[in-house]
C-alpha cells in the first residue's frame, strides 16, 4: 500500500482521508494553483484561513537554513521543530523551545518548566499488535503498521504542553510552537492580526535568533 504525503511537511499517511485531515488542521494544502470557483465557506474563520493561505497570499516564509519556503509561520515552525530540515538537523521540538524560551525570559508564550528535561521518548515494538492493529499504550488509537504507531509516539501528542496563547483571556496550552502559532495566524481568540504573527514569529525564527541561542 502507498502513502499520502503532505504537501508542505514530512508526514506521511495510510488513507488520503488521515492526509486531508492534517493538512486541513495545519494549513499545509498546497495551494499553488488558481481555482475557478468562488471562495465560499461555511464560517468566518475558514474563510480568513483561506485568505491566509497560498491561495491568495504566495510563499512568503523562507526558512533560514534551507531553501524551503511557506506561506506561514505555522508551516516554518512545523519544518524546524519536526527535524525537517536538512541543513539544520540540530534542531527539533526541545531545542526550539530552549530557544524560543530564552526569548523570552518573561513566559509571554513559553512556559517556565522548572523540572523539563526534554520531552520523553517512546518506541513500540511488535509486542503492540493486539490481534487487529498496532495499539498505542498511552491513549489506544490503533494503526495500521507499527511504523504509523511510532510516528504517532514521536509526535508531540503525548509530550508535555511548553507553550500557552499571551492572550490573558484564552490562555490555552499548546504542545508545539507551530501548534500555538496557528492558533494566532487564525486569530480565533482576537490577540493579534495575521500580518503581525508573521512578522513577529518571523524574526523569532530567523537564522540569528536560532544561531544565537
Amino acid at each position: 500500500m502507498g502513502y499520502y504525503e503532505c504537501d508542505t511537511c514530512t508526514r506521511r499517511f495510510r488513507t488520503s482521508g488521515a492526509c486531508d485531515q492534517h493538512m486541513r488542521d495545519t494549513n499545509h494544502f498546497n495551494q499553488d494553483d488558481e481555482y475557478p470557483y468562488e471562495c465560499r465557506f461555511n464560517n468566518a474563520n475558514n474563510l480568513r484561513m483561506h485568505l491566509n493561505s497560498r491561495v491568495h497570499k504566495g510563499t512568503q516564509m523562507d526558512c533560514p537554513f534551507c531553501d524551503r519556503s511557506f506561506v506561514t509561520a505555522t508551516g516554518l515552525a512545523h519544518h524546524l521543530e519536526s527535524g525537517g530540515c536538512r541543513k539544520a538537523p540540530f534542531l527539533s521540538r526541545d531545542r526550539v523551545y530552549e530557544i524560543v524560551r530564552r526569548q523570552d525570559p518573561h513566559g509571554a508564550i513559553s512556559k517556565n518548566l522548572l523540572d523539563w528535561h526534554g520531552s520523553s521518548e517512546y518506541e513500540a515494538t511488535s509486542a503492540s499488535w493486539n490481534g487487529d492493529f498496532y495499539e498505542c499504550v498511552l491513549c489506544h488509537r490503533e494503526f495500521n503498521s507499527l511504523h504509523g504507531l511510532n510516528m504517532h509516539l514521536k509526535s508531540p501528542v503525548h509530550q508535555q504542553s511548553l507553550y500557552h496563547c499571551p492572550n490573558r483571556g484564552c490562555r490555552s496550552d499548546f504542545k508545539s510552537l507551530a501548534g500555538l502559532i496557528n492558533h494566532l495566524e487564525s486569530e480565533s481568540c482576537g490577540y493579534k492580526r495575521f500580518a503581525t504573527v508573521q512578522k513577529h514569529m518571523g524574526g523569532m525564527l530567523s537564522r540569528d535568533r536560532m544561531l544565537t541561542y
